[in-house]
């Protein structure tokens, strides 16, 4: 089940691929590519289908109807301008309740109240936005399973933390005022603080922006947010307390007088000094309330001063190991491309393909696999590959116990769209699978290209020059983000020759589904676009035979005579399969005649 990414497509020095980006492609081949290639504006917006799922479809993660992608570029617009009225309503808030509390504050309260009602309309547009299941990670567009999963997880407290508690409490006191209760009450306003995080993780890991300057303004901006509230807390306990003339606030002639702007510069300064252990001792505390209250920020300041030195010291010593080296071999691509002077299309075909492999790791749990017993790795195997195999055409009919053998050899690997699995006359090394995407065959004639068809799930491709040991006649190129299974073509021979049935199975489905041999040319099987075939298959499909023999594959009629298919049939001439063999091709006269001399 490991998780392979084919040397072929990642090694660009290999003069096949750089033939490859050499040929000049239609100018309708260029925009296509533009239009279906990873984009690296979209990479953050990919969800990779699950080992083994073939109905897994790209559209899907779009919008439509009533229900919203979670993916979609305005709804993670509108997310955004949430992150901003979150820091409005999280940095003001203390600020009111401290320096506001018996001032009037009506145009406040006004943009309060705007805010609210955002986050209001915000509850009522999740219950339409599809969320990815964390098990299964797909995406949930059931509007069912949507209203369930929010009513039962973050509803409460998002209706909580919008109630306009301060407009509740000036309707029952008719005064602006505030109680303790409704101060506290207002507290559940932070609740909305889980959307900043949920932005600072997304964009840490988009490479698009500056890991280490986001990670440094993530740091900063928890950083001046407690300092904030520290500040804004210890003015509110000084001006809250009943004897006046015992607050730290009598350090400073005259401080109620001053401007609100000098009063909140002093609180933050002591905020700072503190937090830094620096403390000159002008602003110190004056009574038990403010000492228990500093004492608690200086223990806090200690688990706070920890996070912040562990952080900077594993985001500039260590990088967070994966996610710098990600960001380390993205560089190092880019100075790559840009030394060699690769074109702009090439350099985003490697990044997004960087990325997908980055993406692919975390399904890559080979670390753990290899500590599973081979009898387990093999029910995972058939688990995750087998219902894709059954449904190839070459293994209609086969054992299961064949089946399970060529399963627990299979590679899985994700292919980005455009990029060519097998290329043209490359030797018969490996046979793929289709789980999920598209194929094109393409046939390259002059440097021209055509399409002959598309493969789609359930298709298996360069099965034909694997059987006829004869280097590949077309290139099979994804289409879209395809998800294949590769198995190695002397495996595939090997398994063959361990039921003689079985063996036998397999030549007749690939005769019947390749029954035009005469060149054994992708041209005569060309896929159709509908997925059916409208040749008549004939009843004795040993007939088949002849045409084999014309090609002068001794190797596949080898295989087919050892398989028990009759060579003694005669076409509409009368000539038999070993009659047209010899007479086509003299120096294979000995493989005939020692499987006459074997019967």
């Amino acid at each position: 089940m490991d998780l392979k990414y084919s040397a072929s497509h990642c090694n660009l020095s290999s003069d096949m691929k750089l033939r490859r980006f050499h040929q000049h492609r239609g100018k309708g081949r260029e925009e296509e590519y533009d239009a279906s290639s990873l984009s690296l504006n979209n990479l953050s917006k990919l969800i990779l289908p699950p080992l083994g799922v073939a109905s897994y479809n790209q559209n899907h993660i779009r919008s439509s109807g009533w229900i919203i992608s979670p993916m979609d570029s305005r709804y993670r617009c509108w997310e955004f301008y949430m992150v901003l009225l979150v820091a409005y309503s999280a940095w003001v808030y203390p600020f009111e309740v401290a320096f506001l509390n018996s001032s009037p504050k009506r145009n406040l309260c006004i943009a309060d109240n705007i805010v609210d009602l955002f986050f209001a309309v915000d509850i009522v547009l999740t219950f339409f936005v599809a969320y990815i299941d964390e098990r299964t990670q797909l995406l949930v567009r059931e509007p069912k399973q949507i209203a369930v999963r929010y009513l039962s997880t973050w509803f409460l407290m998002d209706v909580a933390s919008t109630i306009p508690f301060d407009a509740i409490g000036y309707l029952i006191t008719g005064t602006s005022t505030l109680n303790i209760t409704c101060n506290l009450l207002g507290l559940l306003r932070f609740w909305r603080l889980r959307r900043v995080k949920h932005l600072f993780t997304r964009l840490e890991k988009d490479i698009r922006y500056s890991y280490f300057w986001i990670r440094c303004f993530r740091l900063l901006s928890v950083t001046l947010f407690l300092v904030h509230c520290a500040g804004c807390s210890y003015y509110l306990i000084a001006d809250r307390y009943p004897h006046q003339g015992k607050t730290w606030t009598d350090a400073i002639p005259n401080f109620t007088e001053t401007s609100l702007s000098i009063r909140y510069i002093a609180a933050i300064y002591w905020s700072i000094t503190t937090m830094t252990t620096v403390g000159y001792g002008d602003l110190h505390a004056s009574n038990t309330i403010e000492m228990v209250f500093i004492t608690v920020y200086m223990l806090f300041n200690l688990g706070l001063t920890a996070y912040l030195i562990g952080n900077m010291t594993n985001l500039v010593v260590e990088g967070t190991r994966r996610t710098m080296e990600f960001r380390n071999s993205i560089e190092a691509a880019s100075n790559f491309v840009n030394r060699n002077r690769l074109p702009p299309r090439l350099k985003d075909q490697i990044l997004a393909y960087m990325c997908l492999r980055f993406k692919a790791e975390s399904l890559n749990q080979q670390h753990l696999i290899d500590q599973l017993p081979k009898s387990i790795y093999k029910s995972i195997c058939q688990h995750l590959f087998l219902p894709s195999v059954e449904k190839v055409y070459l293994f209609k009919g086969v054992s299961r116990e064949i089946l399970l053998l060529l399963v627990s050899k299979m590679k899985a690997e994700y292919i980005p769209p455009r990029e060519d699995v097998i290329m043209q006359n490359e030797a018969p090394d490996d046979v793929y699978i289709i789980v999920s995407g598209e194929v094109e065959i393409i046939d390259s004639e002059m440097e021209r290209e055509s399409v002959l068809g598309t493969l789609r799930c359930g298709d298996i491709f360069g099965e034909v020059g694997a059987l006829c040991c004869r280097p590949q006649s077309y290139t099979f190129q994804t289409k879209s983000l395809s998800q294949l299974l590769r198995l190695k073509t002397s495996f595939l021979i090997e398994t063959m020759q361990i039921k003689q049935q079985d063996n036998a199975t397999m030549l007749k489905n690939f005769l019947q589904h390749h029954k035009k041999l005469s060149n054994l040319d992708i041209g005569d099987l060309k896929a159709q676009q509908n997925g059916e075939n409208t040749d008549v298959v004939p009843p004795n499909i040993a007939s088949n035979l002849i045409a084999v023999v014309t090609t002068g594959n001794a190797a596949l009629l080898d295989e087919l005579l050892k398989a028990k298919l009759s060579p003694d049939i005669t076409d509409s001439k009368g000539k038999t399969p070993l009659v047209t063999f010899c007479f086509h091709h003299k120096p294979f006269k000995t493989l005939t005649h020692n499987h006459h001399h074997s019967r």
